[in-house]
């Protein structure tokens, strides 16, 4: 019968599905590093503002005493 190839088609699918889990979990990392850059970034970005707005009412305070 055809069974004597059957060894090398579960070779090759081995192959494919180790390749695509790969893939799979490079992308996955790439993908979340952009993102926790983005965020950590935003959060800066408000905490900036933040600190500035405080900065900008206590000057207010201390200047009309």
């Amino acid at each position: 019968m055809i069974y004597g190839s059957v060894p090398m088609m579960i070779f090759i699918l081995a192959s494919g599905y180790l390749f695509t889990v790969y893939l799979l979990l490079a992308l996955a990392k790439r993908t979340g590093a952009k993102t926790v850059a983005k965020n950590f970034a935003s959060s800066v970005e408000v905490k900036h503002e933040q600190e500035i707005s405080v900065r900008t009412k206590v000057t207010q305070a201390v200047n009309s005493q």
